[in-house]
């Protein structure tokens, strides 16, 4: 969980839940050194796993807030873990659909997305690049707008604080090296929208850029939009938000 050592730095526990790919070792580690309450782990790129993940989490007890960042990028290439879904769509929107379905409901609900969301539209135009990487990247782009879409949808239709944000391009393995933004701010971000009483951070379907408001795409506003996704993810599960 990325933000961790704000977190615990206020006297919140925070528990570790490792993404898609991220060995169960190495967090025990990162567990005793940052004084982090439990570790759960799975597979998110599978239903399977996914439901592990929210069946294990749940053994935690009910959670204050749970922050939705485990992501894959352009840069793995396009594949399959599920017939039919492609493994950023199921890594990105349909671990976290699973994960809010069935862990047990927290007082706040964080969805990390990314500013590609905002060039995204159904009818996105292809300019003249690499077919391959441009299919790819609309993958993403498209995945990160359904994080927006999802977050709104559940501000809509549950009694929580429901939020989107951005933590701006960054130095991960996903962001690459030579990523320009501030790293710390997108974590502060993550752990002030979880944690903070501030008047800003008590909103819900807002969406965030290093602590402030920032306009979503316009398509994340869109009833009929939000209601579409939730409504194939459930056709792919079979299980549908209360």
């Amino acid at each position: 969980m990325l933000g961790r050592d704000d977190s615990l730095a206020r006297g919140w526990e925070v528990r570790l839940t490792p993404g898609c790919g991220l060995a169960l070792p190495a967090f025990h580690g990162e567990s005793s050194r940052c004084r982090a309450r439990g570790v759960v782990s799975g597979d998110l790129s599978t239903i399977t796993g996914a439901r592990t993940v929210a069946d294990e989490a749940d053994k935690l007890g009910r959670f204050d807030a749970v922050i939705h960042n485990a992501d894959i990028g352009y840069r793995e290439g396009r594949a399959e873990t599920e017939p039919g879904v492609p493994t950023v769509f199921a890594v990105n929107v349909l671990a976290p659909y699973i994960l809010t379905a069935l862990i047990e409901r927290p007082k706040r609900l964080l969805y990390v997305s990314s500013g590609m969301h905002t060039r995204c539209a159904p009818a996105y135009g292809r300019p003249a690049l690499d077919q391959a990487l441009l299919e790819r990247l609309l993958g993403l782009a498209e995945s990160k707008l359904c994080d927006v879409l999802l977050a709104f949808a559940i501000a809509r239709r549950w009694r929580v604080k429901s939020n989107a944000l951005e933590p701006g391009w960054v130095a991960t393995k996903m962001g690459g090296p030579s990523a320009p933004d501030d790293l710390h701010q997108g974590c502060v971000t993550q752990a002030s929208l979880a944690t903070s009483e501030d008047v800003l951070t008590q909103s819900s379907r807002g969406y965030f850029y290093h602590q402030r408001p920032r306009a979503p795409n316009p398509i994340a506003d869109d009833l009929r939009t939000q209601e579409q996704l939730l409504a194939e993810c459930r056709r792919i599960r079979g299980i549908a938000l209360d």
